[in-house]
């Protein structure tokens, strides 16, 4: 007698999907996922979750961080949640979305030294720890700090004596 295999995680959370049919992925759909298609691990649901397009209520997005723009996006809506439940006295809540901004941390720091990555990626990828680690260190400082970087990193604009029409 052979045993009968369990479906997938993808199937048992396709099924989900279809019996359910949630307008967003908040905590509470979160939480029934994760004790649904136990064992899985949040990365994984996190991306399976992301490919459905449904909106993904933060701290459970987690940190996206494949562009700086989604990465600050990210961080920024972290910072909201963080911040709130600091207000609230939900200190459960806050350690969780720090919890999102360390494993993004040290994600980054993996990939920053990965030699099979091409130099500009992994000096991409190292920005991108500076970024996390000020968030880490000082939350309420980060929107600030990002748009200073952001000024002090950015291209100069081009002058009126270089442009085509000066000629």
């Amino acid at each position: 007698m052979g045993a009968e295999s369990k479906p997938s995680i993808k199937r048992r959370l396709r099924e989900y999907l279809e019996r359910e049919r949630p307008a967003a992925f908040s905590g509470e759909v979160w939480e029934t996922l994760l004790a649904h298609l136990a064992p899985v691990s949040e990365s994984y649901l996190r991306e399976l979750l992301r490919a459905t397009g449904l909106p993904f209520e933060q701290p459970y997005a987690g940190i996206v961080s494949h562009t700086f723009e989604e990465l600050e996006a990210s961080l920024r809506q972290m910072l909201d949640v963080y911040l709130a439940a600091m207000a609230a006295g939900d200190r459960s809540r806050a350690r969780y979305a720090r919890r999102q901004v360390i494993g993004a941390k040290d994600r980054a720091k993996f990939q920053a030294r990965n030699f099979r990555l091409p130099e500009p990626a992994r000096a991409s990828k190292q920005e991108m720890v500076e970024w996390m680690m000020i968030w880490l260190e000082n939350p309420a400082v980060f929107p600030a700090w990002v748009e200073a970087r952001k000024r002090a990193t950015a291209p100069p604009p081009a002058c009126a004596a270089d442009s085509p029409e000066s000629s």
